[in-house]
């Protein structure tokens, strides 16, 4: 079974957690930031991060896993794999999440929800809430990276890793006031003051963490 020391070390050798200057999705400034597309782009580290992760999982016959789009994807796919189950993800093409393209839950399934990572754990919450609107059930949930969120989920929950990320305001971030630039990895802009570009609130992306 993995270690903390194997997972660090491959989300490091891969670029996926990086320490610097950093604005995330919620506009709050980090001085780490987490993409785990850069660690799940390569194949053989997206399968071994499944196969660990299902030794994490219940003792439980599912039947379906279930991810976020886009961000729980890839390692959904992975975890079905090692599960011997079928993969489903959930889009929210007018910012209400939904199954689409004949993606089906059926009446009493079993599903594990997979993330890539969870830090707050609003977007699982809401695939936990598609998921019994349908009649399944939730029966655990999962992600290769915890940045704390996964403890308020109500449901078994495994990750690979534990990241503690200190956070701040951008009136209040340390590096701001060394001038030190930052950087915004994700796919949202921001305004040269570090905040997001829209002022509206916005649920957790899945592929920013």
């Amino acid at each position: 079974m993995a270690n903390k020391k194997d997972v660090l070390e491959r989300l490091k050798e891969t670029g996926a957690i990086l320490e610097g200057h950093f604005v995330l999705s919620s506009g709050l400034h980090s001085n780490k930031y987490v993409q785990c597309a850069k660690l799940l782009q390569h194949p053989h580290h997206a399968e071994w991060c499944g196969e660990e992760l299902v030794e994490l999982l219940p003792d439980e016959d599912f039947d379906v896993v279930v991810s976020p789009a886009i961000g729980g994807i890839v390692i959904g796919q992975e975890i079905a794999r090692a599960l011997g189950v079928r993969h489903v993800f959930v889009e929210k093409p007018e910012g209400i999440p939904e199954l689409r393209r004949g993606f089906r839950i059926g009446e009493g399934d079993v599903a594990v929800v997979v993330e890539d990572v969870v830090t707050t754990g609003l977007s699982t919450k809401e695939v936990m809430q598609v998921i019994t609107d349908a009649g399944g059930e939730v029966g655990a949930a999962c992600s290769i990276v915890d940045r704390g969120g996964g403890k308020n989920l109500g449901v078994p929950f495994a990750s690979l890793i534990k990241v503690d990320i200190e956070t701040w305001d951008a009136s209040a971030c340390p590096m701001c006031k060394k001038g030190i630039a930052f950087a915004k990895p994700g796919s949202r802009k921001v305004t040269k003051a570090g905040k997001p570009e829209h002022d509206k609130d916005e649920e957790e992306e899945e592929d920013e963490k």
